[in-house]
């Protein structure tokens, strides 16, 4: 073990979220430079020398939360248009909304999305949306962990117009953010509702020729199921089968209208799933049988989805949300338990996005993406089990410190590297440019 370090994480409880589950009463994480250099007692651990030491006060000290699913510059429609059905809300209201979109715009909404994610402890996530090398750059800025890619669709695109500059586009997002410490460059079709099957073959194609990851909206709505049965004689599912998208590097997202052969098929082909219960809910698209593909084996993580459907990018809200939706959809307590569900948020989410190896669990090796809890509330006393209270107690305001590949980028509730009045302001401007349409 070093002796010394560039920054001391003590006097937590560290749940570190590692094949054995392992819980540190008393314990202490040391990092240096971006690596997680030791994890053990507060004793033992936390009487290294450090130039930086983050006092947890007693609290939890646990991987940072990882958010599978969302469209980061969404912030900006956040509350634009509720209550309404997808499709209704889809065509009438974000597509004209998008429209008005350009890379400054995106740049700006996302860094709105880094600055919230981060006060609430989520320390990577995966977008979807349009001008994505923006969303890279804004990251980038923010000094978050991401995958991110641009949408592909059959109708024009207000960043890159045509299906064939949508792919060069999302080539270069690639060619230019290879290897990136924080970038991951994902190929994103949006859906097989919007996607010819040339198009998501040749997506897949991309996504396994460049080793990255393939991301889609699948199975989301009953409608979706009718009207891709009806176009090709088999549900989502399965016509992502037949073409042969289906693989271990697709994270798919929603997955709320599975039946019995589906599951079976996204077991088989060891995809993996991001699980949206809010968004879903709140558009009524249903719920999706997440206990049932838990127990077949199918890797789940969390998303919040965008804000214009959820409408926060609380990824402790989520958690809450989703182990009481199937708790009550399926009539038993029992059914996603608090240890399944923060895995869900932690370990799995990481898994799903292909960053198991470097991220989403608190080991010896793996990048220093960590967060603290201040368990100094009344709604947080007492405590006798920090998992339950993780799920079903914690908010995203009791975060309060984020520290993301090894560098502070939150302490005691501040921001330490970004302008959030500047960041805020921006973003009223544009909703006002927004509301004059």
């Amino acid at each position: 073990m070093t002796s010394t370090a560039d920054l001391l994480i003590t006097n937590g409880i560290v749940m570190t979220m590692d094949p054995h589950g392992r819980i540190i009463e008393n314990g202490a994480v040391a990092v240096c430079g971006e690596i997680i250099a030791a994890v053990g007692s507060a004793t033992e651990v936390g009487s290294m020398a450090a130039k930086e030491t983050i006092d947890a006060a007693g609290g939890i000290i646990m991987p940072g939360l990882v958010n599978t699913h969302t469209h980061a510059a969404m912030t900006l429609f956040r509350g634009l248009a509720d209550d309404l059905p997808l499709v209704t809300w889809l065509n009438e209201h974000i597509f004209p909304a998008e429209a008005l979109l350009d890379e400054g715009k995106v740049h700006a909404g996302t860094l709105l999305g880094c600055a919230e994610m981060i006060l609430s402890g989520t320390t990577c996530f995966c977008d979807m949306y349009l001008f994505e090398a923006a969303v890279a750059r804004a990251v980038k800025a923010a000094g978050m962990r991401a995958v991110v890619g641009e949408v592909l669709y059959d109708f024009p695109s207000p960043n890159y117009g045509p299906i064939r500059k949508g792919f060069d586009y999302t080539r270069q997002l690639i060619n230019d953010w290879h290897n990136d410490p924080l970038v991951t460059i994902a190929v994103e079709p949006h859906s097989p509702y919007l996607c010819a099957p040339d198009l998501l073959t040749e997506a897949a194609d991309i996504a396994r020729e460049h080793r990255v990851p393939l991301v889609i909206h699948l199975s989301e709505t009953l409608k979706e199921v009718h009207d891709i049965q009806k176009k090709y004689g088999t549900t989502p599912v399965g016509h992502l089968a037949n073409l042969g998208v289906l693989g271990a590097d697709l994270l798919a997202c929603h997955c709320v209208m599975l039946n019995d052969t589906d599951m079976e098929l996204l077991l088989q082909h060891d995809v993996k799933v991001s699980h949206n219960p809010e968004s879903n809910m709140k558009l009524a698209s249903g719920v999706s049988p997440v206990a049932d593909l838990l127990d077949r084996g199918v890797c789940i993580g969390l998303g919040t989805d965008g804000c214009s459907s959820n409408n926060n990018l609380d990824m402790f809200a989520e958690m809450d949300m989703a182990a009481k939706l199937h708790k009550a959809s399926r009539l038993d307590p029992t059914v996603m338990n608090a240890a399944t569900v923060l895995r869900m948020a932690t370990i799995d989410g990481a898994r799903a996005l292909g960053l198991d190896g470097i991220t989403g669990s608190i080991e010896t090796g793996k990048r220093a993406d960590i967060i603290v809890i201040d368990t100094r509330k009344p709604h947080l006393t007492p405590m006798y089990h920090p998992a339950s209270h993780l799920v079903y107690a914690v908010g995203g305001s009791d975060v309060c410190a984020t520290v993301i590949n090894g560098r502070v980028l939150m302490k005691d509730r501040r921001l330490m590297h970004m302008d959030l009045e500047k960041i805020m302001a921006d973003a009223w401007q544009i909703a006002e440019s927004i509301r004059g349409h």
